[in-house]
This record gives structure tokens, sequence and C-alpha cells, in this order.
């Protein structure tokens, strides 16, 4: 299952297109048939979150919830976990990466996907941003 929602008024975000667009980034990723959730929100609400699961003040871009789901929720479907990306975050970067919001706002759902898939860039050697830069290509971002 592939949920995607709108959780900031700063920005108008179609819901259904990115809805499409995850879809398709499940297909490419190591996602073993998994659903998704990705939620919009504002640079308030990612401080917030930032700051309480990872000890960083400060907004950023996108983070990523793993799942950990007990046996019974699995009857559902399985679920990678949350993506979360800050709207006002991702238009400041898209400026300053000079892309439009929509391609930065694919990197950014991509990245964090990855991320529930069990990559981590910090620590990986570059295997995340090697496949990550492959399946940029395959997704036409």
């Amino acid at each position: 299952m592939i949920e995607v929602v709108n959780r900031q008024r700063m920005m108008p975000v179609d819901c259904e297109h990115w809805r499409a667009f995850v879809g398709k980034v499940l297909k490419v990723a190591p996602a073993e048939d998994a659903g998704v959730t990705v939620a919009f929100v504002s640079d308030r609400a990612m401080r917030e979150l930032n700051n309480r699961w990872r000890g960083k003040r400060g907004a950023t871009d996108v983070l990523s919830f793993p799942g950990g789901q007990e046996g019974f929720e699995k009857v559902e479907g399985v679920t990678l976990g949350d993506v979360v990306i800050s709207v006002e975050q991702a238009a400041r970067q898209a400026g300053e990466h000079g892309l439009s919001f929509e391609n930065e706002v694919e990197q950014l759902i991509l990245h964090g996907v990855l991320h529930l898939c069990g990559y981590d860039h910090e620590t990986d050697d570059g295997e995340m941003d090697r496949l990550e830069v492959r399946l940029r290509r395959r997704l036409g971002i």
C-alpha cells in the first residue's frame, strides 16, 4: 500500500501524482513489494522531528522512519515505513541545485525509500550513492 499525505499549507501538493511516482520508485528499488507512506510537512514540523529523533537542530530535507511491523500487522501488507519531506527545504534546495521542485522531491523520495530499504550513505562506502545514481537514471530523474 502506498499512502501520500500532505501535512502542510505552504505549497500545494498533488498527492495522487506523488503516489504514482512512489509506485515507480518501489518497482525499481529493492523494496520486495512493500508499501510506504510519504508525508509532506512544513519546516517547523521537520525541525521538531529532526530534533526529537536525531537530536539535531534545524530542518532537514528528508527523514525516513522504518516500519518495524509486528507479525499481526503484516496481514494488511508489508510496509517499509515512512518518508517525511519538508516542502520548504525541498523548494530551497531545488533553487540551489538548479532543479525544478518536482525533480528535487523525486530525488528526496528515492533517497528516503533507499534508507527504508536498509541503505546508509554515512556508513556504506558509497554503495547507496551509486545505487541512487543508477535508479535516478532508470526513473528519468
